[in-house]
């Protein structure tokens, strides 16, 4: 009988590289939202792939960048960091013919970590003359003795499955660790207040989706219908009105996307209410970021999205 392999593979690199589209690209489903915005993955999320003879357990962690000021940016940084004290494989993601200070970074980090790290180059599908693709693999490979070089297109599957092939043999022989029909360790609950978040990320202006976060107060199944009022918290009385938009038209936006997701997901009726709330300076301070969710990670990779706590505050609803 062949033995089986399992373990933990990190997806690790700097804002907006594609983790989070490669993530569920492996998986076959959504299950980290996406968005063109640096630092929509704010937590980190396991996405487990069974295969016949492997369990691949994806971790997708927000993108490390240069320390902020702020108490979110250290958060992220925190989180992103703290996977590598239990992963097996890392995933080194950079973009095709791309290197910033914030790649280098994230390489210096990695001295911490003493497993393989394989690097895979996404968006080479961008990339119209392949030629210029090679010298920059070249460059690449001497940065860090790398177990292997994978160039990939997460968007669209080009090469994936080299990658996916590459991380299991690396992995340690063992059983299976969550049962073979589970794709995440993220709970429903998590994943609505992260798809609301999206839609709000997609849709609003390009500073705001940093300053407001998602909450759900109430997740109620009753048969074929499942019931969700979600908060969204903002810093300032003023992203209050953008966030709801003209006679509300933004914010019911927001509820007609995230409901179609939700839907789909849940495969159930979904009936979503939603409101806007401030909450000021929730986002540099380590307090409110806890009650809000935001668990500092020296977490367990069992339970990587403990719930948050409410606060009161001026409030709109749609």
């Amino acid at each position: 009988m062949t033995a089986t392999r399992a373990g933990y593979a990190a997806l690790l690199g700097r804002p907006n590289v594609g983790k989070s589209t490669l993530l569920n690209r492996l998986i076959g489903q959504k299950i980290s939202i996406t968005a063109s915005k640096p630092q929509t993955t704010r937590h980190v999320i396991l996405g487990i792939q069974t295969l016949p003879e492997a369990q691949i357990v994806y971790v997708d962690t927000p993108g490390l960048h240069r320390p902020g000021r702020r108490a979110m940016n250290r958060y992220l940084n925190r989180s992103a960091a703290s996977v590598l004290g239990y992963v097996d494989v890392v995933v080194f993601l950079v973009e095709a013919l791309r290197w910033t200070d914030e790649d280098e970074d994230v390489l210096q980090r990695l001295t911490e970590f003493a497993g393989p790290v394989v690097l895979a180059v996404n968006k080479v599908d961008r990339i119209a003359d392949k030629q210029r693709l090679l010298p920059f693999l070249q460059e690449m490979a001497v940065k860090r003795q790398f177990i292997e070089v994978v160039p990939l297109a997460a968007i669209n599957g080009d090469n994936v499955a080299a990658l996916e092939q590459v991380i299991t043999r690396l992995l340690p022989e063992q059983g299976f660790l969550f049962p073979e029909d589970q794709i995440t360790t993220s709970s429903e609950r998590f994943l609505a207040a992260e798809l609301i978040r999206e839609k709000l990320t997609r849709l609003l202006r390009e500073e705001l989706p940093y300053a407001l976060t998602v909450e759900i107060e109430r997740f109620v199944e009753e048969g074929p219908l499942v019931r969700i009022h979600a908060l969204i918290w903002v810093e300032r009385a003023s992203q209050k009105g953008i966030v709801i938009g003209e006679k509300g038209a933004t914010l019911r936006e927001v509820g007609r996307q995230a409901r179609q997701d939700l839907e789909r997901m849940l495969d159930r009726k979904v009936y979503l209410e939603t409101w806007v709330k401030v909450r000021e300076g929730w986002s540099d301070d380590e307090r409110a970021l806890q009650s809000l969710g935001y668990t500092d990670p020296g977490l367990s990779v069992q339970n990587p999205h403990p719930g948050g706590g409410t606060s009161g505050a001026n409030e709109d609803v749609v």
